[in-house]
């Protein structure tokens, strides 16, 4: 597939992780070969342009953007659909077409209330005593309930989904504990299983994991070390893995976060129930999961449309794009391809070795603020280390009162959240998708809740005021009316988040 820039064109998609380089114009030059998912991330084989065109394939692929020439190639066809008018018009073609919304089963609870991740406080040392700390330092300090999300380590090992005894010795009181204080409860797991383990020892003889050509079980490498992998192809490894999920979710495990399910840690080319690539493994981790109401998922291809709660990868304690600065690009991206029902990561930053590092005197509380107040109005505001005890009181008190934004804009955001789920639309929406014409193809910086919100987080150190490009027409500042002609405005956040209301004629 071949075709030039159109005037003033401008293009979005593929890789959520790569949202900090879009748009791409027909000045820049870039090639991502996205044939199978190099990405922590989302990806979908999907370009959208300003200009109501967009690129579609089944599979996905390799394209350039190079001198004003796009050029793209592939397994599969590629498709260039032109005449849609708009980004949003292309948007909503392709999601016609291509990635039609599934039936919404996603709680709204995540929406509703805080998702509260163990992971920074506890990495692999989840313990119940701990848990239950946490949980209780949660309502002590004056954050609402929420979901508390059991990470990894609550298990023996990989494959057998039981608490472990040492850590969690009354495992089903602590459950029933923390739905009395009113929190649902969820828990990580993975479609890994720790070699020599009885575990193993039957999905190997019931021939339920990958296996390599020669018919041996595939032990991959991933993050953890070195396991066997589920067949995802397969039913039968499907109900094997339910069966351990229902014996929790009669316990009463609301639900669970699934991890890991990153393309590349498969083997192209290894024996399977049914024949799939790499990216197609990743999918069904993903369609697997969207049966639950309280689901989380990290990584995925061509997920778009699917009931699942879709968080960005592991962010750094950083300014940069690797941290805060790579937040509203992936969510914005995020929604642009399809996956409204997103979190932009653990507020601080959930890669927890750049936390660990960026601890004690290096510690940054203004960052911690900062994303405290992006995530604010977000679809999803996960938590996991705890601010009281980070932050000084002057800090934490901004940490409640982004709390307090998000309660006050709450109602809008819900109303969004329920427009997603019957029309597929973005909750977080690009400027230049709600306000096209208007020059702000390359906003990243600020984004829109449906069409009446305008939220201008701040994402640089010590700034306490920002530029905002305000669209055209009448816009409420707390009790100021702004009235635009579509130009850029300075305004204060020393308050905190600056949020627009537009004003309907």
């Amino acid at each position: 597939m071949q075709t030039k820039f159109l005037e003033n064109e401008f293009w979005y998609g593929g890789a959520v992780y790569e949202s900090y380089r879009q748009p791409v114009g027909a000045e820049d030059s870039v090639v991502w070969d996205f044939r199978e998912n190099p990405t922590a991330n989302q990806i979908m084989p999907l370009f959208l342009s300003t200009k109501g065109r967009y690129i579609w394939s089944e599979k996905g692929f390799q394209i350039q953007f190079h001198k004003g020439k796009i050029q793209a190639e592939g397994d599969c066809e590629i498709l260039l659909k032109e005449g849609y008018g708009s980004l949003r018009g292309a948007y909503l073609e392709a999601m016609k077409q291509h990635f039609p919304f599934h039936e919404i089963r996603l709680s709204k609870r995540f929406f509703e209330a805080p998702v509260y991740n163990t992971w920074i406080e506890m990495t692999f040392y989840q313990e119940q005593n701990r848990i239950l700390d946490y949980a209780r330092g949660i309502l002590e300090h004056g954050l609402p309930t929420g979901i508390v999300m059991i990470d990894d380590g609550w298990s023996p090992y990989y494959g057998k989904w039981q608490f472990r005894k040492d850590n969690f010795p009354e495992a089903r009181k602590m459950i029933e504990e923390l739905h009395e204080m009113g929190f649902q409860v969820m828990l990580w797991i993975c479609p890994f299983i720790t070699p020599d383990t009885v575990e193993y020892r039957e999905t190997r003889d019931k021939h339920l994991l990958i296996e390599t050509p020669e018919g041996k079980p595939r032990i991959l490498e991933w993050w953890n070390g070195y396991s066997a992998a589920l067949d995802l192809t397969n039913p039968k490894a499907l109900e094997w893995l339910k069966g351990q999920l229902n014996v929790l979710q009669e316990m009463g495990i609301d639900g669970f976060k699934f991890d890991a399910g990153d393309s590349y840690y498969y083997t192209e080319g290894d024996r399977l129930y049914k024949k799939a690539n790499t990216d197609e493994l990743s999918r069904l981790w993903a369609a697997f999961g969207e049966q639950y109401a309280f689901n989380e998922l990290r990584v995925c291809f061509k997920t778009g449309g699917y009931s699942l709660m879709q968080r960005l990868c592991d962010k750094h304690h950083t300014w940069d794009e690797r941290g805060i600065g790579g937040l509203m690009p992936g969510m914005l991206l995020q929604g642009l391809t399809g996956h409204p029902f997103g979190s932009p990561d653990m507020i601080g930053g959930g890669e927890y070795l750049s936390f660990q590092e960026n601890s004690g005197e290096c510690f940054d509380a203004e960052l911690f603020v900062r994303y405290c107040e992006i995530a604010a109005l977000m679809p999803v505001m996960q938590f996991s280390a705890a601010p009281w005890r980070l932050l000084g009181k002057e800090d934490y008190e901004k940490v409640l009162a982004a709390m307090k934004v998000r309660e006050k804009y709450l109602p809008v955001l819900l109303e969004t959240v329920q427009y997603a789920y019957e029309t597929g639309e973005p909750v977080v929406r690009h400027m230049e998708y709600v306000f096209p014409g208007q020059g702000m193809e390359k906003t990243m910086n600020q984004f829109m809740i449906g069409d009446k919100l305008l939220v201008a987080p701040v994402m640089q150190k010590g700034v306490t005021s920002r530029m905002v490009q305000l669209p055209r027409g009448m816009w409420k500042l707390e009790d100021r009316i702004l009235e635009s002609n579509g130009e850029e405005w300075s305004l204060n956040s020393e308050k905190g988040l600056l949020v627009l209301e537009k004003i309907e004629k």
